[in-house]
């Protein structure tokens, strides 16, 4: 819970800073060699990445050359280093870094691990082969997001930025590598569980999406897939909310109100959870 407090407010200092909260993640989605399914592309640099000097590690960003692809191998020593901040301590894929893969399994990069993912809203914009997300996604983060305090007027307070995310998949703070895929770490446990496509590598959606009907998965749902909230304690698992706070939100919450905790400006009811 303090490491998610410490990405808050680093989250708001950003936005002092910048007049906006950083992107989910970063894509030319213009470029010629875009992935032609999701139209990913370099420069592919996460939320997480973009926080490091507000995050009292400038010396590390510093090592970052953010003008080349966060797989680029100028940054493959910086991009592998390990952050308590961005990690759960009871989460079991704590230690050394994660491999990015394509589809076909070979491996793209190396990424240090997050436990923390952030909110893209109710659908999985990922799943369209469209080059604005924002025509999708209704959440605070998504590719090239640009959101302001201003725009989530459902109040920080009512809406979800960041959630666990351990046990299922592996997630990174560095950023996405178009053409990659993210699996289940345990496919036996998770028999539902499918790979997903690149920004899972470090977003999350509540559902309802297009091609789920009104299928929601709150956190640690048996139906959760490498792209929800999914932490390694019982019963729940742990938020940030735009304002900064931390909560502990149940497994058994009301599936509509953790929809409309997920969405900056639909106008739903929240009440208590």
């Amino acid at each position: 819970m303090n490491h998610l407090k410490q990405l808050g407010l680093a989250l708001h200092s950003f936005h002092d800073a910048n007049l906006r909260f950083p992107a989910g993640y970063e894509a030319d989605v213009t470029r010629p060699d875009r992935d032609p399914v999701t139209y990913d592309a370099a420069p592919g640099w996460a939320w997480g990445a973009r926080l490091l000097p507000f995050l009292e590690q400038s010396a590390l960003a510093a090592q970052i050359d953010y003008s080349r692809p966060c797989w680029d191998p100028v940054n493959a020593a910086a991009v592998q280093t390990r952050l308590n901040v961005f990690l759960n301590p009871a989460a079991p894929n704590a230690l050394g870094s994660m491999q990015v893969r394509d589809r076909s399994g070979g491996v793209l990069a190396n990424f240090a691990r997050t436990h923390f993912a952030a909110n893209a809203g109710h659908d999985e914009p990922w799943g369209y082969t469209i080059l604005d997300h924002a025509q999708v996604a209704n959440g605070p983060f998504y590719r090239n997001s640009r959101v302001r305090i201003a725009d989530v007027t459902d109040g920080l307070s009512n809406t979800v930025f960041l959630g666990e995310h351990a046990v299922i998949a592996d997630k990174t703070w560095v950023g996405v590598v178009p053409g990659a895929e993210v699996c289940p770490l345990d496919p036996a446990r998770f028999p539902f569980t499918e790979c997903d496509e690149a920004a899972t590598l470090l977003l999350f959606h509540s559902g309802p999406s297009a091609d789920e009907l009104d299928v929601i998965h709150p956190p640690n749902s048996p139906l959760c897939h490498v792209c929800q909230v999914y932490s390694p304690f019982p019963g729940g698992a742990c938020i940030l909310l735009g304002d900064g706070s931390v909560r502990f939100v149940s497994a058994d919450i009301n599936v509509d109100t953790w929809a409309a905790l997920c969405s900056i400006n639909g106008g739903e009811p929240v009440g208590d959870y």
